[in-house]
């Protein structure tokens, strides 16, 4: 498909020189087009500019009478978000424990009466493959209406070596099933399973004698996740198994510092991770392990609000010189949401950062979370046509600003328009990829 869209209001995040991340300072700026037009070729950003400049673009006339073309006028276009930490795959709510917490209970308190984690694995282990892709199917599409055009899915809701590697091979299927780009990751060290509560040296080593062999013979993963924290994985635990990760091809991705200062921000650093996640116990000593890395910081305020905690200290990690990523952290116990506009508010509402730079780290430097920064998440030709077009809007600071409601009005993925349904209507596509 060819597409021109013309006099739009304000084109975001263009990139003539594409980076793969902003760090620091350079997170308060992002470049613009005012009047602008954009073409797609195919999957691809082919060309933009500024409207009075585009009967200068070669066989302009030939190539505007093939395209479908789109007005935007009044309104703006952004790149797709990169939500690069979710848990979207899971069965059934958890709206129950959703009372507890505002009775009083701590996320801790209701995890050790069976609840959390645990819960979920219950559900998954009740369900069939089908089911789950379905069930995901329908939320990826909803959050592709908010604008994400990128996703990363982790296991952990199986924490058996065949419910694990159900949940694996649901996602892989929806890589086939959906338009978003999917990441997925095994999280087999998501918590300790009843039955090791009391020899988890025992559970880790069924993850790496079993769970990974068996997820790398069927190429179930791209990235490798560990929930190192205070009642969960130790620092020791996590070394181990990310060790054996690596030996299979997979790059690290951790939750680290979300209750305790545990020093996964560290072990993440060692290990070379592509993110560090939560973080919401982040002080000097960890700011410093993360200069200089390639690790990027990756803070989920959703699930801070949704629990009540601290927020992570976004405005020091900025003004310390780090770049950060912001992501949705869709699950059922802690975040039911993946509605990346609501994130982008939270970083400028809970975290004091700019637009800019919420812009900034939900797209370019979310997608560098996700190893997609090359081809993804900026305005640049030759970058895939996964992009957004608002309704009318007045400035892009309207869209943290005015928090709430759906602002974008065209969802273009890889060079094609979406259409706002969701799975029912899709059953016979969905039904080929199951059978």
């Amino acid at each position: 498909m060819k597409i021109l869209i013309k006099n739009i209001k304000e084109l975001i995040q263009v990139e003539d020189n594409p980076k793969l991340k902003v760090s620091g300072k350079e997170m308060s700026g992002i470049t613009t087009i005012k009047d602008a037009y954009l073409f797609i070729e195919d999957d691809r950003i082919s060309d933009f500019g500024k409207m009075s400049d585009i009967k200068k673009t070669p066989d302009f006339y030939m190539l505007n009478r093939a395209f479908k073309e789109i007005d935007a006028k009044g309104k703006m276009v952004f790149p797709s978000f990169c939500d690069s930490h979710t848990h979207i795959v899971f069965s059934g709510t958890r709206e129950i424990e959703y009372i507890d917490k505002i009775k009083g209970l701590s996320y801790e308190e209701i995890a050790r009466r069976g609840g959390g984690i645990l819960n979920s694995a219950k559900k998954l282990h009740n369900a069939s493959e089908n089911e789950l892709v379905e069930q995901t199917f329908n939320r990826l599409e909803e959050v592709k209406m908010f604008g994400t055009g990128a996703i990363e899915i982790k296991s952990g809701y199986g924490l058996t070596v065949e419910d694990e590697l159900k949940m694996l091979r649901v996602i892989k299927k929806l890589k086939k099933l959906s338009p978003l780009k999917i990441k997925s990751t095994f999280l087999g060290a998501h918590a300790i399973p009843n039955e090791y509560k009391n020899n988890k040296k025992d559970y880790v080593g069924l993850i790496i004698n079993k769970m990974l062999p068996l997820i790398a013979d069927e190429n179930l993963a791209d990235y490798i996740d560990v929930f190192c924290d205070r009642g969960f994985f130790t620092v020791e635990d996590t070394d181990k198994i990310l060790e054996a990760g690596y030996k299979y091809g997979l790059r690290p991705k951790i939750h680290a510092n979300e209750l305790a200062f545990s020093g996964g921000i560290q072990i993440g650093v060692k290990h070379n991770a592509l993110s560090v996640d939560h973080l919401e116990c982040t002080g000097d000593k960890e700011i410093e392990a993360l200069k200089n890395s390639k690790t990027m910081p990756t803070l989920l305020p959703g699930t801070a609000f949704f629990l009540g905690m601290k927020y992570p200290p976004a405005r020091k990690m900025i003004d310390s010189g780090l770049a950060l990523a912001l992501a949705s952290d869709f699950n059922p116990g802690s975040c039911p949401s993946g509605n990346m506009q609501f994130i982008l508010s939270l970083a400028c509402i809970k975290l004091k950062m700019t637009p800019e730079e919420a812009i900034n780290a939900t797209t370019i430097n979310s997608a560098y979370a996700m190893d997609l920064s090359k081809d993804y998440a900026s305005i640049a030709k030759g970058k895939k046509a996964n992009l957004f077009i608002t309704k009318k809007i007045p400035s892009y600071e309207f869209m943290p600003y005015f928090f709430g409601t759906n602002k974008i009005d065209t969802v273009i993925l890889n060079g094609k328009i979406q259409k706002d349904y969701y799975y029912v209507k899709n059953m016979v596509k969905i039904k080929k990829v199951i059978h």
